[in-house]
Parts: C-alpha cells; sequence; structure tokens
C-alpha cells in the first residue's frame, strides 16, 4: 500500500475516535493564540491537514474565515458538517489549489509529518507562495530524526516522516521565512512523542 493511501485511509478509518480524542485545552491548541495576537479579525487563515475542523479550525473560526483542506474525504465530510459557515476542500496537501498570495496566516496541525520528507521543502516553499507577504505560519513539524516509519496508530496502520528540528527550522528560513519562534510541544494523545510548533512570517 502506498504512502498516502495508508495515511488517507488511516485517517477515514479512525475520523470520529481521533476528533474525540483532540482537546482545545491541549497546549498545542494554545498556541493558537499567537496567531489571534497577531491579526486582523475576519483574516483569512488556511487549516492545512484540517481533519474533521476539531479543534483547530474550530478555534480559529471564532476570529478569522477559514479555509480548511485535507486530502480524507470522510474528514472533510465531518469538517463541513462541524463547521458549516468555513470552506473545506478535499486535495492532498502537496497539490493545494489555490492561487499565491492569498491567505493572511497559516496552520499546519499533525500534517506535514505524515507526508515523505523528501517533499517537506517544496512544500513550504508552496506556503510561502499562497501566503500573502508578511503572513504567518504556524507549523507542526518532526522534533527528531525519522526517514520513514509505518506502525499502528489508533487501531490502523500510519505512515511518519519527517527532520530533526535543526534541519527543519534551516528549511523554513531557505523557503522564504522568517523563524519568529518555536518550541518542542509534546504530543496530546501519543505521550511518547513530541513535535516542533515554528511560527513563521513570509518574507517579501
Amino acid at each position: 500500500m502506498g504512502r498516502r493511501k495508508i495515511v488517507r485511509d488511516g485517517y477515514d478509518k479512525i475520523a470520529s475516535q481521533y476528533a474525540v480524542k483532540r482537546t482545545a485545552n491541549s497546549e498545542d491548541i494554545q498556541l493558537l493564540n499567537l496567531l489571534v495576537a497577531r491579526l486582523q479579525p475576519r483574516s483569512k487563515v488556511l487549516d492545512a491537514g484540517c481533519g474533521s475542523g476539531y479543534p483547530v479550525s474550530q478555534f480559529l473560526s471564532q476570529y478569522f474565515q477559514i479555509t480548511g483542506v485535507d486530502f480524507a474525504a470522510e474528514q472533510i465530510r465531518l469538517a463541513k458538517t462541524n463547521l458549516p459557515y468555513s470552506t473545506f476542500v478535499c486535495s492532498d496537501l502537496t497539490r493545494m489549489p489555490f492561487k499565491k498570495d492569498v491567505f493572511d496566516a497559516l496552520v499546519s496541525y499533525y500534517a506535514i509529518i505524515h507526508v515523505p520528507r523528501q517533499e517537506h521543502s517544496r512544500l513550504l516553499v508552496d506556503f510561502h507562495r499562497i501566503l500573502k507577504t508578511g503572513g504567518l505560519a504556524l507549523l507542526c513539524l518532526g522534533a527528531g530524526d525519522l526517514p520513514e516509519d509505518t506502525a499502528d496508530y489508533l487501531g490502523t496502520e500510519m505512515f511518519w516522516s519527517h527532520y530533526d528540528k535543526e534541519t527543519n527550522l534551516r528549511m523554513m528560513k531557505e523557503s522564504g521565512f522568517e523563524v519568529l519562534w518555536y518550541k518542542v510541544v509534546g504530543d496530546p494523545i501519543d505521550a511518547a512523542s513530541a513535535h516542533l510548533f515554528v511560527l513563521a512570517q513570509k518574507l517579501a
């Protein structure tokens, strides 16, 4: 089974279970206030890898105009039901159908780590493309080196692939971003895992 199919089918299978396990009280969700403090009300924000819309899109929709993208069809179906006043698109993260300079900010939680890491640099460049100049990106990246791994996750097969913290920070800068802040944060579902959260700004 291909890597993308593993991730897509896996998240479709655990869609409802995953939504229940995610909580708006976890530290990673509180980090969204970094955007709330810096953006104007009704700013256009993309949730890249939005899943069911909970809790990231739901939290941000209190303040901003949200567009979510995910390639798991069941997750998008749930997102449209959960947040009918936001816009959700079923699309692969690496082939998003957006024009350049569209969004004021972009958030991607627990999505990039499921993309083969040799594609991460190109993905960051595309994030840069669709953000307006000065736009913000709040991203969840790998905190350690993991070329690739497939293992059980909530009862289904799942794929991960990511670089270490230093490599990710370097790639952000090489993609045209200024890194404003970063922190390694524990996974709210898997206590044995941690991820690098980065707030960055698109340079001209």
